[in-house]
């Protein structure tokens, strides 16, 4: 016991001349580079569609909004209406839904303390597009613009606690057990939506296919008004989780020894992911991905603590679906590409490239 308990503290003492400072440099330049990037898009994006306004004209709409009388108005007659009716809007949607995807795989990964842990690959995605189809077909509107969101959060929630229950043996959680166990619920959902688009009209099938393979397409300010706060919980959460997440790292028996409550820190990561993930896909449908590619990036990048992986996935999530989107609105002339079409191209190849890291690195797939 004597030579196990001064371990965990052990690997910043002995790189503590020059790593924090490296990793502080590395996060400032990656938070920088991120938010450039995110003003960047957010602009370009405004700007691009069938009709193209220069950027010069989106800034000075979003400077008249603000109250201030600088640059120059859109020239178009419907120009600022297609901006804040259509264009915001939608990049806004874009920025909660990669955002909250992002921070819940960051999350899930944390809890597993397995990189190849994510909303959609593990079938959390697809259980909260299965209860959202529910209220399609059913028309349930008991709640009103929220029906959807909490329907959405009741089946993430549901397929978080089975992943997490069924992935565990022996305390830990098994890359083997995690990735089958993701199929079936995946497999499960699949055939609960195929069973909707049977039972439903024209209509609930249309709005169930969007779900399937996920768009912004249509989004409007009040379905952004319904998923920001959902995400903003989830991500104020995630955020004050970090530390405890660092502690969990080491173990349970060595966080159980520093006074960690484990297992409610499990449970309580487990609805923050739910509520993101209701969040991402509520209005949004199914894109995969985006939770796994990002976090891991990113820790490449700024090293596994969660309270710079957490915010930083955040932010870097909301600029790729922002990037992503952007592609599917102009790769294709009078065509809107589903997002999850061009997130899976993405991510497809870098999971199989990360199962076979995993593998190499594990030995094996114990």
């Amino acid at each position: 016991m004597t030579l196990t308990t001064p371990r965990p503290s052990a690997p910043a003492g002995a790189t503590e001349p020059r790593l924090p400072r490296t990793r502080v440099a590395r996060s400032s330049a990656l938070f920088g580079v991120l938010l450039v990037a995110g003003a960047v898009l957010t602009v370009v994006a405004a700007g691009r569609g069938q009709l193209e306004i220069p950027a010069d004209e989106v800034l000075g709409s979003i400077l008249h909004r603000l109250g201030l009388d600088l640059g120059p108005m859109p020239t178009h007659p419907q120009g600022d209406a297609a901006l804040w009716q259509v264009r915001f809007p939608r990049v806004a949607m874009a920025l909660v839904v990669g955002a909250s995807l992002a921070a819940a795989g960051a999350l899930m990964q944390g809890v597993f303390g397995n990189p190849l842990a994510e909303p959609a690959v593990v079938g959390v995605s697809a259980g909260a597009a299965f209860a959202a189809g529910i209220v399609i077909v059913y028309q349930l509107t008991f709640a009103g613009e929220w029906t959807i969101a909490i329907f959405a959060f009741a089946g993430g929630l549901v397929t978080t606690l089975l992943v997490y229950v069924m992935s565990r043996a022996d305390g830990r959680t098994e890359v083997v057990t995690l990735v089958l166990t993701g199929i079936a619920i995946n497999a499960v959902c699949s055939a609960g939506l195929a069973f909707l688009l049977f039972i439903g009209d024209t209509q609930a099938r249309e709005e169930i296919v969007f779900w399937q393979l996920g768009s912004l397409n249509g989004t409007r300010w009040q379905y952004v008004w319904v998923a920001a706060p959902i995400a903003a919980v989830g991500l104020v959460g995630a955020v004050l989780l970090a530390r405890k997440l660092d502690i969990l790292s080491l173990g349970d028996r060595a966080a159980r020894h520093v006074g960690l409550d484990v297992e409610r820190v499990r449970i309580g990561a487990i609805v923050l992911v739910a509520l993101l993930t209701a969040a991402g896909v509520a209005f949004a449908g199914i894109v995969a991905f985006v939770g796994l590619v990002v976090p891991h990036v990113v820790r490449m990048i700024v090293g596994p603590g969660h309270r710079v992986l957490v915010p930083a996935s955040a932010l870097a999530g909301a600029v790729l679906l922002l990037g992503a989107d952007l592609v599917a609105r102009t790769a294709v002339d009078t065509a809107d590409l589903p997002i999850g079409m061009i997130t899976s191209l993405v991510g497809g190849p870098f999971f199989f490239w990360l199962l076979r890291r995993t593998r190499r690195t594990a030995g094996g797939w114990s």
